[in-house]
């Protein structure tokens, strides 16, 4: 068989395949009795207020040379952040105060995730080198003062994209990566427990960029990838992908569970933030802004969701950062353009503090920035 005719066949299939996800779309549709917006509506959901002149920027963090890829909050003290930057450090916040407690230098400058442990005893991180660098924040500096590595968890074949502990476990992480797999360790036996992907059927096609663990049953995670999918996995049974999730309309970049452990969200380089139901599999809402101006909404780098999940926060690449209505599927206000004190560049990543009480971003532009509502106020 000529290339010429492998070309040919794989043209005709692609196109199938396109063919089988519109009809499969169309079946989804014709199932569906009443979209959530409609039910929200129809029961007299009212849309949500966000008074501007209470919710503002309340802290900007200031340290870091480079652009920062990754932050999260610490799960114990809602009160301390973790910062990854291309400057190649690792900060340690205290966000009430702005303080940094650590400031962690690293082998290899491109690091693209940084994660607290659930205690908040250690921070987990990794990048272009590979590798997944754990760093306990008791342990004492070295002659120049800088924190050594506590382990190294090695294993993937490509870079690591992004990394998250285990919620009800100190010693496991969960990491992903660019060759299409994640890996389940165990950080103090420094080994890895289960791979997810790689040769299973059911695995991804491309780069996975994002995970997300379930906080209601930590066997569960959601993975998004390049191939334009998210995946459910349950690590008791990791052999095949419990559900996967079409409809996204380029690669996604980010996957976020809700509170409540049932839904999660993904956002994409399509520039819309979906959410998807993990008992039917059935997407439930997109957000989308149809009246965007030339500042409008371009890729979706980063989403987090109040606690209560009536609230979506996503940022772009462009420099914007809408609050959603999960519900109306409305955009609320704009923590970018909109309010004035919102990032000058690309806004490369979003953290909710564990109670609730305030919404971190992280942008190119170098800086990390807090918002919340005077009065300590939660972001329900």
């Amino acid at each position: 068989m000529s290339l010429s005719e492998v070309g040919e066949r794989h043209s005709v299939a692609q196109q199938q395949v396109q063919e089988l996800r519109e009809r499969l779309r169309e079946r989804r549709a014709q199932l569906s009795d009443i979209d959530l917006v409609r039910y929200s509506r129809q029961y007299g959901c009212k849309p949500v207020r966000l008074n501007v002149n209470e919710f503002k920027c309340c802290r900007t963090l200031q340290g870091h040379t480079g652009k920062i890829y990754s932050l999260d909050w610490s799960y114990v003290e809602s009160t301390r952040i973790v910062s990854a930057s291309q400057d190649g450090r690792l900060i340690v916040w205290n966000a009430v105060s702005s303080q940094k407690t650590h400031a962690i230098k690293l082998a290899c400058a491109w690091v693209m995730t940084a994660a607290f442990s659930p205690a908040g005893t250690a921070v987990a991180c990794g990048g272009l080198d590979n590798v997944c660098s754990i760093f306990h924040l008791s342990s004492s500096p070295d002659k120049e003062g800088n924190l050594p590595v506590s382990r190294t968890l090695m294993g993937h074949k490509g870079y690591l994209s992004c990394c998250r502990y285990v919620p009800d476990h100190e010693a496991h992480i969960l990491t992903s990566s660019g060759d299409q797999t994640c890996i389940l360790w165990d950080a103090e036996a420094n080994k890895r427990i289960q791979t997810f992907g790689g040769d299973s059927p059911s695995g991804h096609n491309g780069d996975i960029m994002s995970v997300s663990i379930s906080t209601k049953d930590s066997s569960l995670f959601v993975s998004g990838s390049c191939d334009s999918t998210a995946k459910l996995w349950d690590t008791r049974t990791p052999a095949r992908a419990l559900h996967t999730f079409q409809g996204q309309g380029g690669d996604v970049n980010t996957v976020q569970f809700l509170p409540d452990g049932r839904y999660f969200g993904t956002g994409s380089d399509d520039g819309v933030c979906r959410l998807f139901d993990t008992r039917t599999g059935h997407e439930l809402q997109h957000y989308h802004d149809q009246h965007s101006t030339s500042r409008g909404p371009t890729n979706v780098t980063s989403i987090a969701f109040s606690y209560s999940g009536r609230l979506l926060f996503a940022g772009y690449t462009n420099g914007n950062c809408y609050v959603w209505d999960t519900l109306l599927a409305e955009v609320i206000t704009n923590l970018g353009g909109g309010m004035g004190e919102g990032h000058s560049s690309r806004v490369s990543c979003l953290g909710m503090a564990s109670d609730g009480s305030a919404l971190c971003t992280g942008s190119w532009d170098t800086s990390l920035k807090v918002w919340a509502y005077a009065g300590n106020r939660t972001l329900r």
